[in-house]
């Protein structure tokens, strides 16, 4: 690799080899060499040669198969990968009525008639382990019979929070069951986080596109977002960050998805995770992590959380079990750092403690190896769906369509060409019952009206497959007209 190459090392590497890809020299079927080769031929590091197979499997050339590797993939007609953000900052006062947006499109929602749901984020009901919980819970209740009768623990069960604090380590995060508070999934724990950091009409800086829920948070807050350019490869860009704090130099507080951003699926590189916890410690800027989806990645290789490399207690971790284990239980959970009094005085006031039984299944279920089981076969099924979506984007929608594969999550971003309006395809496809995330749900300017989220939750059936046929046409009629 070439150090002067202004590339990072990761995309040098992939490229090196989507060139060995395109012409030939590994063929579709041939194996990827292993990340310990890449490490040993190349002197990288294991996240650089990571890295680089994530990226190759972006542009949908390498398939990651459990415990074999990386292997290279048939392409279906390319589409184009999104494009990389302007580095522009907008003015946080224009940014109102976010609230009133999403729940329209809500309310319209629930008023069709869906028959094929793309719009969500989270899987198939039959992807959970529910049979496992289901049992879990009737042994849990045999063995604490008077549990409905007792107040829940403060903060949260013990034996659950050091379940938590056991599995973080593998993220690499050092926490103690003291540090951590037991939530009503992750957007009660975002909500405790920004109320202890931030008073009404303080600046948030946000990514730009972003969870829809959080722009609903903050307005509920009366705080304000400022929208920071983000790419769908490596996440919000540090360098408008720093050119943002130089305007407004009151920024309280930086809310982030490091691992699978919603909705762009990025992954933000660890020297990047590090210099922005550096970079928020330095400015005594509050550092808020959801992270939501990092179980969710193609391979068993742990993503590094930003609370990996915090040293001062200035990042507040939020993480959810809602998407990875069990959507009916709605559990998530806060490590606030140095906010610790303050969020779980907030928690107590606010919404008192979860009740018990759910973290006490899934402490039990967490500690056995079925639940590890149960992550790889998610891991399978959703990579698999991936990649069929995505490959149904690219055979059936416009040419001038754009689109990144992820190496996880639940959806994908995708471009729609000719400025086509999101709102309008959202409605059309209602008309159809199919349902779709419009892009103007994630920002509270008007740069992403023409994306569209799909979810990859559910599994690819001849149902998902016209739905996604019957989305090209929209588009394309629509392409049509304004042509």
């Amino acid at each position: 690799m070439n150090a002067m190459d202004p590339l990072p090392l990761y995309r040098q590497l992939a490229s090196h080899y989507l060139n060995a890809i395109d012409n030939g020299t590994l063929a579709v079927g041939a194996r990827m060499p292993s990340v310990r080769t890449l490490m040993a031929r190349h002197s990288v590091s294991l996240s650089t040669a990571l890295q680089a197979c994530r990226e190759l499997e972006q542009q949908g050339v390498l398939e990651a198969r459990p415990r074999s590797g990386y292997f290279v993939r048939a392409r279906t007609r390319a589409l184009a990968p999104a494009v990389e953000p302007v580095l522009h900052v907008a003015d946080p006062a224009q940014y109102v009525g976010i609230h009133e947006r999403v729940s329209a499109i809500t309310a319209r929602s629930l008023q069709a008639d869906v028959q094929t749901n793309l719009g969500g984020a989270c899987g198939a009901p039959e992807l959970y382990p529910n049979e496992a919980l289901s049992r879990t819970a009737q042994r849990v209740l045999r063995q604490k019979p008077m549990l409905f009768g007792e107040n829940a623990p403060h903060n949260g069960e013990p034996s659950f929070r050091l379940t938590l604090a056991q599995r973080a380590l593998t993220h690499g995060m050092q926490l103690t069951t003291d540090d951590i508070i037991v939530a009503h999934g992750c957007v009660e724990a975002l909500n405790l986080a920004l109320r202890a950091v931030a008073q009404p009409g303080d600046i948030i800086a946000v990514e730009s596109p972003t969870f829809f829920g959080l722009l609903q948070i903050l307005e509920t807050l009366g705080m304000r977002a400022l929208e920071i350019p983000t790419s769908p490869q490596t996440g919000m860009s540090l360098e408008a960050l720093q050119r943002a704090a130089e305007t407004y130099p009151e920024l309280k507080a930086v809310v982030v998805v490091p691992n699978f951003q919603n909705p762009l699926g990025s992954i933000m590189p660890d020297a990047t995770k590090q210099a922005l916890v550096a970079w928020c410690e330095q400015r005594d800027i509050a550092l808020i992590e959801d992270d939501t989806y990092s179980a969710l990645t193609n391979d068993d290789v742990p993503l590094r959380a930003l609370k990996a490399w915090d040293k001062t207690g200035n990042v507040i971790h939020c993480a959810s079990l809602h998407k990875v284990v069990s959507p009916g239980m709605r559990l998530g959970w806060i490590a606030p750092g140095k906010w610790l009094a303050r969020c779980q005085m907030l928690k107590y006031a606010q919404t008192r403690p979860n009740e018990a039984l759910n973290q006490l299944v899934l402490a039990d279920y967490m500690a056995t190896p079925a639940y590890d089981r149960h992550l790889r076969r998610l891991r399978q099924h959703l990579r698999t769906q991936r990649l069929q979506v995505a490959d149904a984007v690219a055979a059936y929608f416009p040419e001038e369509t754009r689109l990144s594969v992820p190496s996880g999550g639940l959806g994908l971003w995708v471009e729609l060409p000719d400025q086509i309006s999101s709102r309008e395809v959202f409605e059309r496809g209602l008309d159809q019952g199919i349902r779709i995330a419009p892009g103007m749900m994630f920002s509270n300017s008007t740069r992403f009206d023409h994306f569209i989220r799909l979810s990859v939750g559910l599994p690819y059936t001849p149902e998902v497959e016209r739905a996604i046929r019957a989305l090209a046409r929209i588009v394309d009629r629509m392409g049509r007209v304004a042509a």
